[in-house]
């Protein structure tokens, strides 16, 4: 069999890898930036700690780690070409257990050096990016700092992992534990993910951690002289179908059970819920995990339904798995019926289901599981169609006036859990009251046209049906509204101001398809004559409207307009607009903002009081400081079972403030974290419904 000269690939230990005296790894100057937040190191901790616990046999694969042999040395390097994030984030993950254990545990210390250092002052160690690497002493950066990898108190020491000289002091003096006076106050990814490494493996934890690291596995692929390095990581990153946010869960769920056990949930369970959701299948597991999560669950990204996923349902024993994979097919057959509502038991519920579809399936997490709860007999049928009756008002007023239907669902799926009552309330509150629909139909266009009409007409059938527009979208310049002045009659003022009207409630009908042809284009005085002919009521009425003004517009638009706000009506609750507040737990960080722009939120409401609070790092620090006042004995729980962010003592150098004079809350995380941190603590306090952020008006085009 013939083999490959290029390339050499091999399964390794990544510990006995790395370990190996003669590993030196290199980071070339075009691999981007360091950028795994917390949430990826939260993680790889996680992955960690499960195969530590698991049986000899099991062991975890991180991927493939792709570099190229230099030997521009003494001692050859590995450049890294891909696995730059991972092995980074492996490196600070053994510093800071390191770090935790070196005065305690002398011969786990000894073990992890060998993995972060050398220490023989051997190697010749130079940087193919330019920089002196090799512990002399004399390389030096443009702004004069030392970037060689060496520790000012040991001289022979220096990092197996080797950053370009933009990120070589950082990177360094964290894994060297040399800080320098003011390396406290900055900002990097390296500073924040040790700190949160710190924070998580205690001493006590330490053995269990290093016996979960033993057990990593990758394949090192190592390239000769002759291969296309750019080539050959495009081939790994990017050629062939990427698996999708199903097919992830569904390899998730399977993996590791016996083959019989794989056949009973394939069989029983997968195949089921691949019938009745069929393409939609994504939208089914993202929809299904804001329903039990409460929670949004981002697409943007790299598999965030998957995430979340495996977040809410972790390593499962087979017969809770199977419980869970009953109640998967269960709403997979209830999102059948959402997506083709003809299907559905009761007509009027049918009728409904298609009318909420009208907006989309974002509202289908609160949809599903009142259907549920209907089906199994826990909601009578009234109060299901009310719930649907009230979604359409929330979304349809909404879009009146021009607010958006984002990111609403989990708030709701929230307080739908508290009861029908906290439900109709949150709806109420961020429903558009009468005064503002009644002022935006007036001068705005009618959205979803079709729908607002055949419902104030009561017809259901809307096949047969076209949209009418009274005063023409674009009249002939013999168009009359009255028979005698034609549309080239008209001054630029007064056919302005029919065109601003021409979409709005007041000059849209349904009207039968065979008639809407003969009425195309037509004058007033002619369309009276096939009004009046038509079956729908609103559209036969027109007939009885001699001339067709501005004014007409206007008299028919405050009529229908009663009747709009009776059918898509406010739910009877005490609360005005919310003013554009977003709910804590529903709150994401924005990103991209221009230059020299720092403030995030407008405001924050905290159950009642407003705070003149304007980013997440000054939010994340006031939420703790009251809540150690006010619920001290769930904050301590909080910050105990998650390792932080609250501790007796300074234990590592970074950004840290007073709690009070014994403990201390590290302010280093980055935003994601101390968000993150913010909606878990105040949602265990149960404030989480008090509290409301106001973005700023550029912080909500993010």
């Amino acid at each position: 069999m013939a083999s490959a000269t290029n390339i050499d690939a091999t399964a390794v230990n990544t510990i006995a890898w790395l370990s190996a005296a003669e590993t030196t790894i290199v980071v070339p100057v075009y691999q981007r930036q360091y950028r795994w937040d917390i949430g990826g190191c939260e993680q790889l901790l996680a992955d960690i700690r499960a195969v530590a616990d698991s049986d000899d046999r099991h062991m975890h694969f991180i991927g493939s780690v792709l570099s190229t042999t230099s030997s521009a040395g003494a001692a050859p390097e590995l450049v890294l070409i891909d696995g730059q994030q991972r092995i980074t984030t492996l490196m600070l993950l053994i510093a800071a257990l390191h770090h935790t254990v070196k005065d305690h545990d002398a011969e786990l210390a000894a073990h992890l050096e060998k993995v972060l250092v050398h220490t023989d002052g051997n190697g010749d160690g130079n940087d193919p990016n330019g920089a002196d690497t090799n512990g002399t002493g004399d390389g030096s950066d443009t702004n004069g700092s030392d970037t060689n990898g060496t520790d000012t108190n040991n001289p022979g020491t220096r990092t197996k992992l080797r950053p370009h000289r933009a990120w070589a002091q950082v990177f360094e003096s964290v894994v060297l534990d040399r800080r320098d006076a003011g390396d406290e106050l900055r900002d990097s990814r390296f500073d924040d993910n040790y700190a949160f490494f710190r924070s998580q493996v205690l001493a006590d934890e330490a053995p269990r951690i290093w016996r979960g690291l033993q057990k990593l596995e990758h394949v090192a692929i190592t390239l000769g002289a002759g291969a296309n390095a750019q080539q050959i990581f495009e081939s790994l990153n990017s050629t062939g179908e990427p698996l999708r946010d199903h097919e992830l869960i569904h390899n998730y769920v399977l993996m590791g059970l016996s083959h019989a056990e794989q056949s009973e949930i394939e069989d029983s369970y997968w195949l089921p819920i691949e019938q009745n959701t069929g393409e939609q299948i994504g939208g089914f597991w993202r929809h299904y995990l804001v329903m039990s999560t409460g929670r949004e669950v981002a697409v943007a990204g790299e598999h965030g339904v998957y995430g979340a996923f495996r977040q809410q349902f972790p390593r499962l024993d087979f017969e809770t798995l199977r419980a869970h994979a009953a109640e998967w097919r269960e709403y997979s057959a209830v999102y059948r019926t959402l997506l083709e509502p003809s299907t559905a038991d009761d007509a009027e519920i049918g009728r409904q289901l298609a009318y909420v579809n009208t907006f989309g399936r974002g509202m289908y997490p609160l949809v599903m599981r009142a259907y549920r709860d209907h089906a199994r007999g826990a909601e009578d049928r009234a109060t299901l169609i009310g719930t649907l009756e009230h979604v359409q008002a929330l979304l349809l007023r909404r879009t009146v006036v021009g607010l958006s239907n984002d990111r609403l669902v989990a708030r709701m799926c929230r307080a739908r859990e508290e009861g029908p009552e906290s439900l109709a309330r949150a709806i109420a509150r961020i429903t558009p009251s009468d005064e503002r629909v009644r002022v935006a139909l007036k001068y705005g266009d009618l959205p979803h046209a079709a729908y607002v009409l055949g419902r104030l007409a009561d017809v259901e059938a809307l096949g047969a049906l076209e949209l009418e527009y009274v005063f023409p979208l674009a009249p002939a310049d013999d168009w009359s509204p009255d028979g005698e002045r034609r549309w080239t009659d008209f001054t630029d003022d007064e056919q302005n101001a029919f065109r601003a009207l021409a979409q709005t409630l007041g000059n849209v009908a349904l009207l039968e398809q065979p008639l809407a042809e003969r009425a195309f284009d037509a004058s007033h005085p002619e369309k009276r004559a096939v009004y009046v002919r038509s079956a729908v009521g609103p559209t036969k009425e027109l007939a009885e409207i001699p001339a067709w003004s501005t004014s007409a517009i206007a008299e028919r638009t405050v009529r229908l307009t009663q009747a709009f706000l009776k059918i898509w009506a406010r739910p009877a609750a005490v609360g005005i607009d919310d003013d554009g507040l977003t709910p804590i737990l529903d709150a994401q960080r924005r990103r991209g903002w221009p230059r020299g722009w720092d403030r995030e939120f407008e405001y924050v409401e905290y159950r009642g009081e407003h705070w003149e609070v304007h980013d997440v790092k000054a939010l994340f620090n006031r939420i703790f400081k009251r809540l150690w006042a006010d619920a001290h004995e769930t904050v301590v729980a909080y910050s105990g079972r998650r390792g932080g962010p609250i501790y007796e003592a300074q234990a590592w150098n970074g950004q840290w403030d007073a709690i009070d004079d014994a403990h201390f809350i590290y302010m280093g995380w980055d935003s994601k974290y101390m968000l993150t941190a913010v909606q878990g603590l105040l949602d265990e306090a149960g404030l989480a419904p008090e509290v409301f952020v106001k973005y700023s008006y550029i912080a909500a085009a993010m």
